[in-house]
């Protein structure tokens, strides 16, 4: 077997970081080069294999079938290469994780922090968006979804439940006579989620929330629209509507007192739940792994209704 040269190495390494990062430019930033070197090792890489490894769009690159073939194999190689170095006890390196906004926001974000402390040599790279995640690129480790736990061709495990109520600020709920009264939700403002899961109707939580528990009222004209959900929760706060709150979301604005429940407790389970998803292809290197694992322990802790 030949054995490789330090230049063909720092050629596969330049490889490796720039179909993770999906961006010549970005891996010149990473690797402290210059972007017209990044691409000079990436041309003396496929002249070498004699195979095209990116394809060249104006303003990205994007992973030919060959370049995504050996991008698995070469990163695989390289978490057993890094977890060999550190140890086998040790874990170190960086996670990507992708995430819902709202999700991200009010729910992973605040346990970071216990995350850090146990794992020290562990680094998250946060990325929150409502676009779908493309695993294929290897850019992302693991992402975080509200969904029906349908997600073709990927790996999935679901984290925690979720529950839903209307939620308002104290001041609304006395203004428009809400206590109790979710009849009097026909002269209120509603504020909806328009992105609540993938392909919803705008006002898809709401219209589920109203069929069961107040199926003779129908949904006022006037409404706020949003496409996170933590953004409602916060119109809600500042007195400009009702919401329909997702028990994860929204607990710590309940016991703050910025927030009530009119018309009770979480009462009805959303038939959407929060998903790990992964591309599945290999088992996760075990710093992913480390996460998964701690954030099922977390979640575990969120399951109980209120």
């Amino acid at each position: 077997m030949a054995t490789l040269t330090a230049s063909q190495f720092a050629n596969l390494h330049t490889f490796l970081v720039a179909a993770r990062r999906g961006s010549f430019a970005l891996a010149a930033q990473e690797l402290a080069l210059t972007p017209s070197a990044v691409s000079h090792r990436i041309a003396r890489l496929e002249a070498s294999l004699g195979l095209l490894l990116f394809q060249r769009l104006t303003r990205q690159v994007k992973l030919t079938q060959d370049g995504e073939r050996i991008f698995v194999a070469l990163q695989a190689s390289w978490d057993s290469l890094h977890a060999a170095i550190a140890g086998s006890d040790a874990l170190a390196g960086s996670i990507t994780v992708h995430a819902r906004p709202s999700i991200a926001q009010c729910w992973l974000v605040p346990r970071l922090a216990g995350f850090a402390a146990q794992y020290p040599d562990l680094s998250i790279d946060l990325r929150v968006g409502n676009d779908s995640v493309d695993f294929r690129a290897g850019q992302v480790d693991l992402a975080l979804h509200y969904g029906d736990g349908s997600f073709p061709g990927l790996a999935s495990r679901k984290l925690m439940d979720e529950w839903l109520a209307p939620v308002c600020s104290p001041a609304y709920a006395r203004e428009h006579g809400l206590q109790d009264a979710p009849q009097h939700l026909s002269s209120a403002t509603l504020l909806h989620d328009t992105l609540a899961w993938p392909a919803c109707a705008p006002d898809a939580e709401w219209r589920l929330w109203l069929d069961v528990q107040a199926p003779g009222v129908r949904l006022p004209a006037c409404s706020l629209r949003f496409d996170r959900a933590d953004l409602c929760a916060q119109a809600a706060i500042h007195h400009a509507g009702v919401a329909m709150g997702r028990r994860q979301l929204v607990q710590p604005w309940l016991a703050s007192g910025q927030l009530v429940l009119p018309f009770g407790g979480f009462t009805l389970a959303s038939p959407q739940a929060y998903y790990f998803v992964h591309s599945g292809r290999a088992a996760l290197p075990a710093r992913v792994q480390a996460l998964f694992d701690w954030l099922l322990v977390q979640g575990r802790g969120q399951t109980r209704r209120v």
